[in-house]
């Protein structure tokens, strides 16, 4: 049997705009096993970040049922969806989403001090090692350059070891050999720490370094989104 990480059937979401409700996601049925790699790539507009957001409980579905790391995420209130989140996921945005007056050590301990961890600052300080800041831990996040910024934000996506990474255009404002240099760290850290990473990307060579790759269009996937053979 599958060990699954991620179970989505017939998902949809609606968000109500000035012209009325507009769907986003259409009817989604996604399996993912744990540990494993996937990349979903897309044009703007085809629901990409609507489905990390539901899949990270920040987005309430409008139908069908959504399951990460055995939880309902239909059934827990936002209380629980915090906890959830703060326990068993972590989240690496495009544009970094720093605090601008917190250091990197700071920034990266959120996670553990919003959880009550006595030994927040050693386990950022420890994260932010592995991803090579050793020497930044007291620069703030204007002292830090763009490669940097995305370094402490992974470091603060994996400080309390989360079992799923969810990454959204994470190389979208860095420079090729930029962007490679995070990838390749992002996933020597997943490939360490045997987590689960689903990575939304406008390239393909990102994609491609994925175990499995979908695309969506229209709130769809244009593949088979099942479990891999």
């Amino acid at each position: 049997m599958k060990d699954l990480i991620i179970d989505i059937s017939q998902l949809e979401l609606s968000l109500v705009g000035g012209a009325g409700p507009v769907n986003i996601l259409q009817g989604m049925d996604l399996q993912v096993q744990r540990g494993e790699t996937l990349s979903i790539l897309g044009p703007s507009g085809a629901g990409k970040t609507t489905l990390l957001m539901a899949l990270a409980g920040l987005e309430r579905p409008s139908a069908g049922s959504i399951r990460v790391s055995d939880y309902d995420l239909s059934c827990l209130d936002e209380d629980a969806l915090a906890r959830f989140r703060r326990e068993h996921v972590g989240i690496i945005f495009q544009s970094f989403h720093l605090i601008p007056t917190m250091t990197a050590l700071e920034n990266a301990a959120l996670p553990l001090e919003f959880a009550g961890e006595l030994d927040a600052l050693d386990r950022a300080q420890a994260a932010l090692e592995a991803t090579g800041l050793g020497q930044r831990l007291g620069h703030f996040p204007s002292q830090l350059s763009g490669g940097e910024q995305q370094r402490v934000a992974i470091a603060r996506a994996i400080v309390a070891r989360p079992s799923l990474i969810l990454a959204d255009e994470p190389t979208g404002n860095l420079d090729r050999d930029t962007g490679g240099r995070v990838m390749d760290l992002l996933f020597g850290l997943q490939q360490e720490l045997g987590t689960t990473l689903v990575l939304v990307t406008h390239d393909e060579a990102l994609a491609r370094r994925c175990e499995r790759s979908l695309s969506m269009i229209d709130g769809r996937f244009a593949t088979a989104a099942g479990v891999p053979s």
